[in-house]
């Protein structure tokens, strides 16, 4: 965020790129539907550091990850939320690959509800009524799918808990985005290993025995998954939380739309009636927000700075 509490247009470019990246993500990840899930997470992680790496010795910031590496505090934490980040890409592989991209959608939908709901079990924070309804009518909308469907939506509630704790415990991170990522793909690096290690040996490796397709596209995880991450690191700091806040909806807009016209997954009764509902929820706490982003503007503004 810039000292000035005003949106940085680098940061909005930025910001913008990374959400359509991962906007698109869907096309890229239907390529790999026929490999598990678990190979498709090992290769992410593994090409993840590389990069990671580069781009951290470009910034400048390798004095952080030293310290972090000597501090069993933030080694613990790194350990926490690389478990939950790799929960969220295994079920968000799985779901794109298995006919379940609108959930996903709606996982992501949810999130920045889920986030509210979890700021004020957790840290005490007071959402607005505005926001209460807004929490109140995402779960009615997610109590409409589960009636429909007798079962609970476990792909998009699996995404949006591990996000959304995922994005709670980042915060006590002692490092950097930048860092704690290459710091979680670090911790995941020998699981990883192991994974491509046995599927090899076992003759169900799709990047040794696969197409030629496969071994590239397997190649450019760590490019899918690290490139936008850190360019959404970077442009998030130059914007105001309420311009984040709406900007956060593209992607699983883009996920959607998707999901309807080039997977053609069905979107039956059901979704008709709760997106809608997901939609009007959404609407209603991104107003409030930007309400009380302005107030917040205009209470710094009346108010003195002491000397």
């Amino acid at each position: 965020m810039t000292a000035t509490n005003e949106d940085d247009p680098r940061g909005l470019a930025l910001a913008v790129t990374a959400y359509i990246m991962w906007g698109f993500l869907p096309l890229y990840m239907k390529a790999l539907a026929h490999v598990p899930p678990i190979e498709v997470i090992a290769h992410r992680v593994i090409w993840s550091v590389p990069i990671a790496a580069v781009i951290l010795l470009v910034m400048r910031r390798t004095a952080d990850i030293r310290a972090a590496l000597s501090s069993p505090r933030a080694l613990g934490m790194a350990a926490v939320t690389a478990a939950l980040i790799s929960v969220n890409w295994g079920i968000y592989v799985w779901a794109i690959g298995s006919g379940h991209a609108l959930d996903a959608a709606l996982g992501y939908y949810i999130n920045p509800l889920f986030s509210v709901a979890l700021g004020a079990l957790l840290l005490g924070e007071r959402p607005r009524g505005a926001q209460l309804f807004a929490i109140a009518l995402a779960a009615v909308a997610v109590i409409v799918l589960t009636v429909a469907a007798g079962q609970i939506p476990i792909a998009a509630l699996g995404l949006t808990f591990s996000w959304g704790f995922y994005a709670y415990f980042k915060k006590s991170l002692p490092v950097g985005p930048a860092q704690g990522f290459f710091l979680e793909v670090l911790l995941l690096t020998p699981p990883a290993l192991a994974i491509i290690t046995w599927a090899s040996m076992n003759g169900q490796s799709h990047f040794v025995t696969g197409s030629v397709i496969d071994t590239w596209l397997l190649l450019s995880a760590g490019l899918v998954t690290a490139v936008p991450l850190i360019i959404y690191a970077t442009g998030a700091k130059l914007l105001r939380l309420s311009t984040i806040g709406i900007l956060q909806y593209i992607a699983p807009t883009m996920i959607f739309l998707t999901a309807v016209f080039v997977f053609d997954e069905p979107f039956g009764t059901a979704r008709m009636i709760a997106f809608p509902m997901i939609w009007t929820a959404l609407v209603i706490y991104t107003v409030s927000l930007i309400r009380q982003s302005r107030h917040k503007r205009h209470h710094k503004m009346v108010t003195p700075d002491p000397v």
